[in-house]
């Protein structure tokens, strides 16, 4: 039974944020038109019904930017009734991956009650935050995303903290990790450098190796002694010592898992690759159906499954599976965090197997 994923761009790549890291403005410059505005109503009315009759046991849909919230709340309202009118006999669930300064109350009482999973950009420390995710008038954001995640948790909505680390959030792994267990489920992406090359802040493998070792001792340590904190990939990691599969696309050896939708209707096969190049057709113009089996597809999901002799020889490829095919570019090669990512499972495998083995005698 086919389970589809759709993550919606529904206000392009406009945003109400200027981070100094964002990796879709720099997709965005990559391609002839750099934003597709706000999207309509028809568009994500054909775009919802289509994405429902190719279904056939679920469907999620996922909002991301940009910063989605700036299509307004009426626009997810619409998605709401669309979804109850096309999607008879579908499991369906939705998320939204936010930058949160537009959540007042009536945004987190709608999130609450239609129970959507809230991702939340923070950063760590105040300092952290503000050094790299400010507004359009250069100011720091941290004291009003902490105001508004707090209407999150009063009206009781689900949220997790998505947390970008970069080189100088990777040298601060306990100041880090100590100011966001709070919130108890912590997402650590790594930052993705533009196409032409990385920065002065980009993330080095040395910088990973260390803080992937040091927050995954805090979160064994956690673990341990009953206090658990959810990190995404230190999950997946241990799911698949467990005998599951992962929950990120990143962590399956291979793309596939996805369609992204820009404002115009456009889909493509990742969100990190909207670009014109990987541009498979038009939701107006195509269905769910013939995108997945265009040429174009398959293209992408055949190139994605390359990996580098050195990777395939690696005690670590059933654990690492390569990883995200962004961070093996130019593709094809060795994913340029391969060396932290040894580090660290050198570092962390007993422990992790530890865990697993608990985690699997308390499932029983």
């Amino acid at each position: 039974m086919r389970s589809v994923t759709v993550l919606i761009k529904p206000a392009s790549s406009l945003c109400n944020m200027n981070c100094r890291y964002c990796f879709y403005a720099d997709v965005s410059r990559h391609r002839e038109i750099r934003s597709y505005g706000i999207m309509e109503e028809d568009t994500l009315e054909l775009l919802i019904r289509r994405a429902l009759s190719f279904a056939e046991e679920s469907c999620n849909f996922v909002f991301q930017g940009g910063e989605p919230t700036l299509a307004g709340l009426g626009f997810f309202r619409k998605a709401i009734d669309l979804q109850k009118k096309y999607g008879a006999g579908i499991r369906i669930s939705n998320s939204i991956q936010t930058n949160a300064l537009a959540i007042d109350d009536d945004w987190a009482e709608f999130l609450a009650q239609n129970r959507f999973l809230t991702g939340v950009s923070l950063d760590g420390s105040r300092d952290l935050h503000d050094r790299f995710r400010i507004d359009r008038s250069g100011a720091g954001t941290y004291d009003r995303v902490l105001k508004n995640i707090s209407l999150l948790e009063k009206h009781g909505a689900e949220f997790n903290i998505l947390c970008v680390v970069n080189k100088y959030t990777a040298q601060r792994p306990e100041e880090v990790y100590s100011s966001l267990k709070k919130y108890r489920y912590i997402q650590f992406i790594p930052m993705i450098d533009d196409f032409e090359g990385g920065c002065e802040f980009s993330l080095t493998t040395e910088n990973y190796a260390y803080f992937l070792k040091k927050v995954f001792d805090l979160y064994a340590a956690d673990f341990f002694s009953g206090k658990y904190v959810s990190i995404r990939d230190f999950d997946d990691y241990i799911s698949i010592l467990c005998g599951r599969e992962p929950s990120t696309c990143a962590m399956t050896g291979h793309c596939g898992g996805y369609f992204t939708a820009e404002a115009d209707g456009s889909i493509y096969p990742c969100d990190f690759y909207v670009t014109d190049e990987w541009r498979l057709g038009n939701i107006k113009d195509s269905s769910f159906h013939s995108l997945a089996k265009s040429e174009k597809a398959k293209e992408f999901i055949s190139s994605s499954f390359c990996t580098d002799e050195k990777c395939r020889a690696c005690r670590w490829l059933p654990l690492c599976r390569g990883g995200c095919r962004r961070q093996r570019e130019p593709f094809p090669s060795l994913n340029r965090f391969c060396g932290a990512y040894s580090e660290f499972f050198e570092h962390s495998y007993f422990t992790m197997s530890r865990i697993a083995r608990e985690v699997t005698t308390r499932r029983r």
